[in-house]
């Protein structure tokens, strides 16, 4: 009974912290969701495409994001032009191997993006070397770069022109609050750009 227990006030304890980093998201972040929201709902208005890359949970979080914009979020409308760059194995492994690890995202960047678009770059500490080179490369393209990451913004923070920091150090909290972002924004842009067809 007594391990149940404590089982329980660990659940508890869990969602209490999850709940807490949302009220201060609350509190701190919408004006910058916004912000995002608005340049990617002018990134397709100008027939523009948003690109979007991360590791390991970061990297399920830009696919999961991705796919939102390119199915469906909410209503019945066109697909939206989104690509996550960690889904190509080939890419990552090949690049990988012939130019390091920390190419991984550049490499496809300098492929893929062109001038206008919009290149999400996740990194729940800020300082992951791809994510970085990445948002590098997207900025000699001429794209518009957003950072989402948590802690005290790493360096991801000083290379992007919109940076989401979640205000929390514990990195499961981070992502959940980056998926809850990656959803509003979802919800946002399919408002705005499709209004009035059913949902």
């Amino acid at each position: 009974m007594q391990q149940k227990n404590k089982k329980k006030h660990l659940i508890t304890q869990e969602l209490e912290e999850s709940i807490q980093v949302k009220k201060k998201v609350k509190e701190k972040l919408v004006a910058k969701i916004t912000k995002i929201a608005e340049l990617i709902i002018e990134t397709y208005n100008k027939g523009k495409k948003v690109v979007i890359f991360g590791n390991g949970g970061s990297a399920a979080d830009a696919q999961h994001i991705a796919c939102e914009l390119v199915g469906r979020f909410k209503k019945e409308r066109p697909a939206l032009a989104a690509i996550a760059l960690s889904t190509n194995t080939s890419n990552l492994t090949s690049i990988g191997n012939d130019y390091g690890y920390e190419m991984t995202f550049a490499r496809q960047v300098e492929a893929l993006v062109q001038k206008g678009d919009v290149v999400i770059g996740m990194s729940t500490s800020g300082n992951a070397t791809n994510v970085l080179e990445g948002i590098k490369a997207a900025r000699k393209r001429r794209a518009k770069t957003i950072g989402f990451t948590g802690k005290d913004g790493g360096k991801l923070k000083d290379v992007v022109d919109l940076c989401i920091i979640v205000p929390s150090y514990n990195t499961p909290r981070i992502q959940e609050v980056h998926i809850t972002i990656g959803h509003i924004i979802c919800g946002l842009v399919e408002r705005e750009l499709f209004n009035g067809k059913k949902e």
